[in-house]
């Protein structure tokens, strides 16, 4: 168990419902599903890891609370936006920014979607620019490709949090490096040619309009060596409300940055002339 337990709705409602069976324990997980843990129950809550939790007074489905002080608290904070961990069915839970949702988690768990967009830059031996890390799905999945080293940028402080609470989320050291800045500028000060691959997965185009400037993507061309592979997320934002097309716009600027690119799934994936 983690030392921080987490706890979903979903999860206090099968621990209640095992407590109306008459057990006096019960299984389940609290650390997102990451792994099992055997809890004793009683009627005002739940005992794991010789500790006592209350029960969360009407939890809400779509908030992971944290223990804080005598109960718990939505894992959420605010500072210039509410930044919000949340829970899935899939169990990596996803986050959101003014409700706005950050990660894919209708048709795939986030988890996979992070898995498949990494292997097209194939990281295994590989040394890897995240640019813009948010929970981190795409650095684990390097770590677990086999990189040989990962250099991750996080301009959000609350993010950064979350990514502390998140069971699911890699914690710096060994191969991986965290540094919270905005990539748009700490992006100058890094050498010619040092990274093998990068992922970019910044925010809308209508927040960090930046990160998709044809500057920005000079300056991936730059850090990045020759035959090196990029996979920029872009969505689909405006297609239907303006007809504006943001992956070919996307397309456009990194071929005059380049590269050769070509779209890919949500995204392009693009490979250094």
């Amino acid at each position: 168990m983690p030392a921080t337990p987490l706890l979903t709705r979903k999860v206090q409602d099968a621990l209640h419902a095992a407590a109306a069976a008459g057990h006096a324990t019960a299984r389940c997980s609290l650390d997102l599903d990451r792994s099992q843990t055997v809890v004793a129950l009683d009627t005002m809550g739940f005992s794991a890891a010789g500790q006592h939790h209350p029960w969360v007074d009407n939890p809400r489905e779509r908030t992971i609370y944290m223990r804080e002080g005598e109960g718990w608290a939505p894992v959420q904070c605010f500072s210039q936006s509410l930044i919000k961990l949340v829970p899935t069915h899939w169990g990596p839970p996803t986050f959101e920014i003014d409700g706005i949702k950050m990660l894919p988690t209708a048709q795939v768990s986030p988890w996979a979607d992070a898995q498949r967009k990494v292997s097209l830059v194939a990281p295994r031996g590989k040394t890897i620019l995240d640019c813009c890390g948010g929970l981190g799905y795409f650095a684990a999945c390097c770590i677990a490709g086999g990189a040989a080293r990962v250099q991750s940028y996080e301009q959000n402080p609350d993010v950064i949090w979350l990514r502390g609470l998140n069971p699911w989320s890699p914690q710096p050291g060994g191969v991986l490096t965290l540094q919270r800045a905005d990539i748009s500028k700490a992006i100058t000060a890094l050498p010619d040619a040092a990274f093998d691959a990068v992922l970019h997965d910044p925010p809308r185009f209508g927040i960090a309009g930046e990160l998709y400037s044809q500057q920005f993507y000079d300056q991936l061309a730059r850090v990045l060596k020759r035959r090196g592979r990029l996979f920029h997320y872009t969505g689909t934002p405006n297609r239907l409300t303006s007809g504006r097309d943001v992956p070919g716009e996307v397309l456009r600027r990194l071929q005059r940055a380049g590269f050769t690119a070509q779209r890919e799934g949500d995204g392009v994936l693009a490979v250094k002339r």
